[in-house]
C-alpha cells in the first residue's frame, strides 16, 4: 500500500458556522467548501492548509455517525485520513494482513473521493480513514 500524505483531519463539531469561527477569524484559515454527504448524514467544511485540509464535520441527523461521536465524546478530532495511491489495492491488502476494517469496500466520500475506514481497535483507538482522490 502507498500512503502519499495525510489527507485531512476529521474533527466532529455541533456546527461548522459556530465551530469555523475559530479557524478563519483566529488561524486565518479560509472555508473553501461546504457539502452534505446525504449516505453519511454529515455536512463537511473544508480548510486547505498546503497538501492537507481540516474537515469539520457536523451531522445532518441525530442517529448519524458524528452526532453519536459528539454525544458520545463531545467535539474534537473524529478521524485520520490518509491519501492512498490506490484504495483498491489498499483494501485489498489490508484485507490479507487479517486487519480489521468498518468498510470492506469503497466509499463515496466528499469531494468526489472514495473512502473506507479502518476500525479503532486495528489502530490503538484513532479511526483512520484511507481516501483516494
Amino acid at each position: 500500500m502507498k500512503v502519499k500524505h495525510i489527507d485531512h483531519i476529521g474533527i466532529a463539531v455541533r456546527s461548522i458556522e459556530e465551530a469555523g469561527k475559530f479557524y478563519t477569524d483566529v488561524l486565518g484559515l479560509k472555508l473553501q467548501k461546504v457539502e452534505t454527504v446525504a449516505e453519511q448524514k454529515v455536512k463537511t467544511g473544508f480548510f486547505p492548509i498546503t497538501d492537507s485540509e481540516l474537515e469539520l464535520l457536523e451531522s445532518t441527523a441525530p442517529d448519524g455517525p458524528v452526532a453519536k461521536f459528539v454525544e458520545a465524546r463531545g467535539e474534537g478530532v473524529q478521524h485520520i485520513a490518509f491519501r492512498v495511491e490506490n484504495i483498491d489495492d489498499a483494501l485489498r491488502e489490508l484485507k490479507q494482513r487479517g486487519v480489521r476494517l468498518i468498510d470492506q469496500e469503497p466509499r463515496k466520500g466528499a469531494g468526489g473521493s472514495r473512502i473506507a475506514f479502518i476500525h479503532p481497535k486495528e489502530t490503538h483507538g484513532v479511526l483512520v480513514e484511507l481516501c483516494e482522490k
